[in-house]
């Protein structure tokens, strides 16, 4: 009896020690809903390409114009919003179910860290806008959200690298076959996430 006790105790400490450590409140909801508005966004963007007479999927590579550039940038912009918004609304509704705070050093610590990869990339994408080097962006905005993601690791589920490795992989990859960007774009930011997401939700729900 007190053998059970004491093995009881100490796994009472390590769920206290790994909820003060770790944010663990993160959703896999709002990586479903991600991975969604994703592959919607990746749907629409071939669209306006089709508007604008580019065929994406005959294999020739394209120039684009400064206007359609404006518009895509504008398209990631809202997507990228979209994501953020979802993940903070299934993530705090996780923390208040569990009667955790959504904001605290853990959090902050997160952040952090999960932002200088990330920060990073940002500006290195930024620089290859201004060069028009168009082709390149997608496969860095893979891997640069990879490496975040390992680096954030530490703070929250150690699921998230996992999903980490496969973005920097995909990354990597899709360097060898510049030109079909958002094929790559796609899988990563939208069929990775749901299928991370929808994982994370039967394990953790």
């Amino acid at each position: 009896m007190e053998s059970k006790n004491y093995h009881e105790d100490l796994s009472h400490i390590r769920q206290m020690m790994e909820k003060s450590s770790r944010f663990i409140s993160l959703s896999g909801l709002s990586g479903v809903f991600a991975g969604l508005v994703a592959l919607v966004g990746a749907i629409y963007v071939y669209y306006v390409f089709q508007r604008e007479g580019i065929n994406y999927f005959d294999g020739d590579r394209n120039v684009f114009n400064q206007d359609l550039v404006k518009e895509l940038i504008l398209i990631g912009t809202v997507i990228l919003i979209l994501a953020i918004l979802s993940g903070y609304f299934f993530t705090a509704k996780k923390s208040k179910e569990k009667n955790l705070k959504v904001w605290d050093k853990t959090t902050k610590r997160l952040l952090f860290n999960f932002s200088i990869p990330l920060v990073t990339g940002g500006l290195f994408c930024l620089g290859l806008l201004y060069h028009q080097l168009f082709v390149m962006i997608a496969p860095s905005t893979l891997i640069f959200y990879g490496l975040a993601l390992v680096n954030a690791e530490k703070y929250t589920l150690n699921d998230v690298k996992y999903l980490g490795y496969c973005e920097i992989v995909l990354g990597l990859l899709s360097f060898f076959f510049l030109g079909w960007g958002l094929i790559f774009w796609a899988v990563g930011f939208g069929v990775l996430h749901v299928v991370y997401g929808l994982v994370m939700h039967k394990k953790y729900k």
